[in-house]
């Protein structure tokens, strides 16, 4: 009888655990973590933690495409039962928190890139379109983030009136936009452009400056304003 594949038997230097501890979690692949999340395989199957984790990101393809899987989805998995679907949602959820408390009151607004470090993981979840303002004072520090829509993004979902009402109400001085592709291609659209200009027009009559557009995909970001779009009129 085949006998299931124990971590535990594998040379020390090849255990996730060993090796987190002697060299570091960044030393270890995505897999590996993920076996110390669950750490067990499964019997039935004869896999251990680790070919566990590999069959789910198979499965589900990435991490982020991880991260969005229901409980349904993962205990589809041989091995995945209840205890280890829960465990699964309560570590991306951590991470999602973890990354929305970085960016607080106070934090100055430099350029795109940290925003989106920042607001990644907040979108892991989300298999629609969400659109945020982030409003800011005179000096490009955040006063706070609003959801302003959930679903594909429309004018008559994302409405001038709707965006700056709340720019208004917070004294904001100036906004910038961050909404997620959940495709996980950021590649602006015609509709993602067109509202674009159409918010920078409604600022410039309020005397609001608009400073960017960010659109978030599962690795990589697109900056309206880097691509120029935010200088045409």
């Amino acid at each position: 009888m085949t006998q299931m594949r124990r971590i535990k038997d594998w040379p020390e230097g090849d255990r996730p655990r060993e090796k987190l501890l002697e060299r570091g979690a960044q030393a270890l692949s995505d897999a590996e973590l993920l076996a110390l999340i669950l750490r067990t395989g499964d019997a039935a199957s004869h896999t251990s933690a680790v070919d566990q984790a590999r069959i789910l990101l198979q499965r589900f393809t990435d991490l982020p495409q991880l991260a969005r899987a229901n409980c349904t989805e993962l205990r589809s998995i041989n091995g995945i039962g209840p205890a280890k679907a829960a465990e699964l949602h309560a570590v991306f959820e951590l991470a999602r928190r973890l990354s929305a408390c970085n960016m607080q009151p106070g934090a100055t607004f430099t350029s795109a890139a940290p925003v989106f470090q920042r607001y990644r993981n907040r979108f892991l979840k989300h298999k629609k379109e969400v659109f945020l303002a982030l409003l800011l004072d005179a000096k490009n520090r955040l006063i706070r983030d609003i959801q302003i829509s959930e679903g594909s993004l429309t004018a008559s979902i994302v409405h001038p009136r709707e965006v700056f009402s709340a720019v208004v109400r917070n004294s904001a001085a100036a906004v910038l936009f961050v909404h997620n592709h959940p495709s996980g291609d950021p590649t602006p659209s015609t509709e993602d452009i067109a509202i674009t200009r159409r918010l920078q027009q409604a600022g410039t009559l309020l005397g609001v400056r608009v400073l960017d557009h960010i659109i978030i995909g599962h690795d990589r970001y697109s900056s309206l304003a880097d691509m120029g779009y935010m200088d045409q009129p």
